[in-house]
């Protein structure tokens, strides 16, 4: 004690780093995290018909899904919903992080925040069984059986991920520009499109971004919701589990994590840049 409040002291901060075993449990939990994906990637090159045993370096399987018609239809199906719920979702996910944080404190302002934010802490299979109650309601009502469902059960699902980059950004931004532009006489509208929008358009994208690559890997949801015919690439893939699996299936699962990480890093790069501040 004595030497800690000795003045002149220097205090050296704490640094997780260099606890004593701290390198071996992070090589230990990114090998867990990484190797059973680079197993996949390395086995989607499989020229084996096993999915475990390998038989040489090839193409084939790559192929096998290009030429897939059942893998086409669903890879297509996949990105029209992803794309029709990350706009919806993040257009929703925009106007209510704009009236959580532009409106100043109000009553329940919490309780909204909260609920917009539940379905993240709620179970996703709970959420899978509301929406098929819900829209098996409205099948049995209207009769319609089309895509539309799946649409808005992704849209709901994905409103909580485009939600809070889109707020983060909102609470990082100065809001003198926007008083500025009152006091020079902007109505509100001109002072969002010409002010606000400019700013917080890379939280909208980092959300819109993050919405359509939780849609587009939806397992859970898209099992409840969708009807016969319907299946999204995922789902397709979980049903070839049920039959005998080749590295097609690995193929397949290296293509969407390509294609997932496009996204992720361009949310990465978007969300980095921090938006202006007044000095």
């Amino acid at each position: 004690m004595a030497a800690a409040a000795r003045p002149g002291r220097r205090v050296r901060p704490f640094s997780a780093t260099g606890l004593p075993g701290f390198t071996a449990v992070a090589v230990a939990v990114f090998l867990l995290l990484y190797l059973p994906i680079a197993a996949l990637i390395v086995y989607s090159f499989n020229a084996s018909n096993s999915i475990v045993n390998w038989g040489g370096f090839s193409l084939r399987w790559y192929e096998a899904a290009w030429n897939n018609r059942a893998v086409q239809d669903a890879a297509v199906r996949s990105l029209v919903i992803a794309t029709v719920a990350a706009l919806a979702s993040t257009a929703l996910a925009t106007l209510a992080a704009i009236g959580t944080t532009r409106q100043g404190r109000f009553r329940g302002r919490m309780a909204i925040w909260g609920t917009i934010n539940l379905p993240l802490m709620v179970p996703e299979i709970v959420t899978g069984v509301a929406l098929l109650i819900v829209f098996g309601q409205v099948r049995a009502w209207t009769g319609y059986q089309g895509l539309g469902y799946l649409m808005l059960a992704h849209t709901a699902f994905c409103i909580p991920f485009a939600y809070l980059p889109i707020r983060a950004r909102l609470e990082t931004m100065d809001r003198t520009l926007e008083t500025a532009a009152a006091d020079l006489y902007a109505s509100p509208w001109q002072a969002f499109r010409r002010v606000t929008l400019p700013l917080l358009a890379p939280g909208i994208a980092a959300g819109m971004m993050l919405a359509f690559v939780i849609s587009l890997d939806d397992v859970i949801i898209t099992e409840f919701v969708k009807s016969a015919g319907q299946d999204t690439l995922p789902t397709w893939m979980l049903g070839q589990f049920r039959r005998t699996l080749t590295p097609e299936v690995n193929a397949i699962s290296t293509a969407i994590l390509a294609l997932t990480l496009v996204p992720l890093t361009a949310f990465f790069l978007v969300t980095r840049r921090r938006p202006p501040t007044h000095r």
